[in-house]
């Protein structure tokens, strides 16, 4: 393997920079390179922990029959996998005591859908909520979900087993990767922050953030309003 020299430093890559805008100050240039620089060492973060995820050793090895209806009929987790070593699963907050689904759960799931045909060239995805699946087909169906692929667990043990069920039976959202490496299938990493992980201030979300409309509005003066939440519908 070729080695990989060792990094600029972020304050000189920043310096590096060449771009200006049209009629920028000299102090906007200064707070935009020494935000530039933040930004690389940003980036090196990101690549690090992904990094380090990818060197989890296995996780515990999945001895459940668990069960699932989808759109073409019933299945199991191995059904899930179609033909790749790797499944994502997302637990969606729509359970059956619910009227109508999470709209954080929806927002996040609308732009998936626009990304599933690509995410489905590397890796297995799979969205499970413990609606029937005549509910979850009608209400993907209403958003215009033609990519996300939809799950019923019947049984609500996977839910119950994965994290997304709340202490009170309630729905909670979950985020778990799988492997399947010679037929075993086991647990490889999933999400684990939440509000006993929450800074101060700030919604109790994970890394990475899940959502693309958090990185939009981050990227705006206004940011991402810590009170502020996507709604399913914003007519009234």
């Amino acid at each position: 393997m070729t080695p990989v020299p060792p990094f600029v430093p972020a304050t000189e890559l920043a310096r590096r920079n060449s771009m200006t805008l049209p009629n920028e100050s000299d102090a906007y240039r200064r707070a935009r390179n020494a935000l530039l620089a933040e930004e690389i060492e940003l980036r090196r973060h990101i690549e690090r922990v992904a990094e380090q995820r990818r060197a989890l050793p296995p996780g515990g090895k999945v001895t459940v029959d668990y069960r699932f209806q989808g759109e073409a009929g019933p299945l199991d987790l191995a059904g899930l996998f179609g033909d790749k070593p790797t499944l994502v699963v997302y637990s969606f907050m729509f359970g059956p005591q619910r009227e109508r689904p999470c709209p954080m759960c929806t927002s996040l799931l609308g732009a998936w859908n626009g990304e599933a045909r690509d995410i489905e060239q590397r890796v297995a995805l799979a969205v499970v909520a413990r609606s029937p699946i005549e509910r979850l087909l009608a209400f993907g169906k209403e958003r215009g979900w033609r990519d996300i692929k939809l799950y019923s667990d019947t049984d609500g043990r996977y839910s119950r087993d994965y994290h997304a069920l709340t202490k009170d039976g309630g729905d909670d959202a979950a985020i778990t990767v799988f492997t399947r490496r010679d037929g075993v299938i086991c647990h490889f990493w999933s999400g684990e922050m939440g509000f006993e992980t929450a800074d101060p201030g700030q919604d109790p979300r994970g890394a990475p953030d899940l959502m693309p409309i958090w990185t939009i509005l981050d990227m705006t003066p206004e940011g991402r309003d810590a009170n502020w939440y996507p709604k399913l519908d914003y007519r009234d």
